[in-house]
């Protein structure tokens, strides 16, 4: 490939698609922990959000791409211990499960933490203010392993939102920032910190610490992969890096030649690929894709890449919604063709669809036939029976039509 390329909006979309990992080999009617892995190591992360109207957001990436899957395949692969164990937490994208193969891609960043940098402010003050506090929970992971924040507060009053955190759990999120623990595992949603020692394999613990540039051109080329056609704002966003250390290890790659500089139709920004990248004659995919999916996270990109204005409406006040709480783009055919509000009534055992938004130029047949698909196909993997639509738009009528 020349030193200088160029694609159209279809060639950067079926990049970025097959890049994600979506139209692909169809997976065999039973995933199994391997397959999962290959997943989770080709996206490089799976953002962790606590809200909970479908599906704890960490799950639906994997059923965007492979289908119905064992959901307590994840769970072994980022909680269990022993050999199962192939993920860790720490800050990717915001709150992430990552492979182990990244740990030491992380360690700058943790290394970064210790002293102050890349943490939120009041943090950072805790950090170099409390260390008391630090020193007395850290004994205490140390001699108990695996604690809750709940476990060792002090405070007669519950937590409330991050900002009224106790002073443990403050401790516990520094010390977790800076590597000092690691999440051992859940108790429902909230995090269990023990030593990385007794969580990380001690093959991962004992690799060199890569320096900061180092480890750097190696998230950014991991971006790159998993996005197929990027700007260095989508390289950058990836992985959270500092806008100073993305351009400086953008023009190191792209001077080696690990990264090629390139033009994408309509773009006014320059965009980079990997010298070996191959456009897909044709992805075929169906799905539904959750708030979080890496595939959509950068908005500005999926503006570009799909036509798609995307917002999560879950912080809008009710009145102000345009689209509805928890609501998840379609994809088909190569587009992003609606948008669906959907939440999982568990006690009554139905998935619930308040909302079908459809968007230029609308679903045809065969688009409304595929939502029915994906949406009985997520229904049954969340265990639910019933589908019940909610909604009047013609959208909604049609899809009722085809689900009866």
């Amino acid at each position: 490939m020349p030193a200088q390329c160029s694609f159209s909006l279809k060639q950067a979309r079926r990049l970025a698609l097959a890049a994600q990992g979506f139209g692909g080999r169809q997976p065999s009617a039973t995933i199994k922990a391997a397959r999962l892995n290959q997943q989770i190591e080709r996206l490089g992360l799976l953002q962790i959000d606590s809200v909970n109207a479908l599906v704890r957001a960490h799950y639906l990436p994997l059923f965007s791409r492979l289908g119905s899957y064992p959901q307590a395949l994840l769970d072994q692969a980022a909680w269990s211990q022993g050999r199962q164990r192939t993920l860790f937490e720490y800050w990717g994208h915001e709150a992430s499960l990552l492979p182990m193969s990244m740990y030491p891609l992380m360690r700058w960043r943790m290394q970064r933490a210790k002293q102050g940098q890349g943490i939120y402010s009041q943090l950072t003050r805790f950090g170099l203010e409390r260390q008391a506090t630090v020193r007395r929970v850290m004994a205490a992971v140390e001699e108990q392993g695996a604690l809750g924040a709940g476990s060792l507060s002090t405070r007669e009053e519950r937590a409330g939102p991050w900002w009224d955190w106790s002073e443990e759990k403050h401790a516990l999120e520094w010390l977790f920032a800076a590597g000092e623990v690691t999440v051992a595992g859940r108790r429902g949603f909230e995090r269990l910190y023990d030593l990385p020692e007794r969580v990380i394999a001690p093959q991962i613990l004992r690799q060199p610490l890569l320096d900061e540039a180092q480890a750097q051109r190696r998230l950014m080329l991991h971006g790159a992969t998993a996005l197929g056609v990027a700007t260095e704002k989508d390289l950058r966003d990836y992985f959270r890096l500092d806008p100073g250390d993305s351009r400086a290890r953008l023009a190191e790659l792209v001077e080696s030649g690990e990264l090629l500089a390139c033009e994408v139709q309509g773009w006014r920004q320059p965009a980079y690929c990997l010298p070996q990248v191959k456009v897909p004659r044709k992805v075929e995919a169906s799905a539904l894709l959750s708030p979080f999916d890496s595939l959509i996270w950068e908005r500005s990109r999926t503006e570009r890449l799909f036509d798609f204005r995307y917002r999560l409406e879950i912080y809008t006040p009710r009145h102000k919604r345009v689209y509805g709480y928890y609501v998840l783009p379609f994809l088909h055919n190569e587009r992003i063709v609606a948008r669906v509000d959907l939440r999982a009534e568990r006690a009554q055992g139905r998935l619930a669809v308040h909302g079908v938004h459809e968007e230029q130029p609308g679903l045809d047949e065969e688009g409304i036939r595929a939502l029915a698909v994906q949406l009985r196909k997520m229904a049954d993997w969340l265990g639910l029976e019933q589908i019940q639509l909610n909604c009047q738009r013609d959208a909604a009528r049609h899809l009722r039509e085809v689900l009866e």
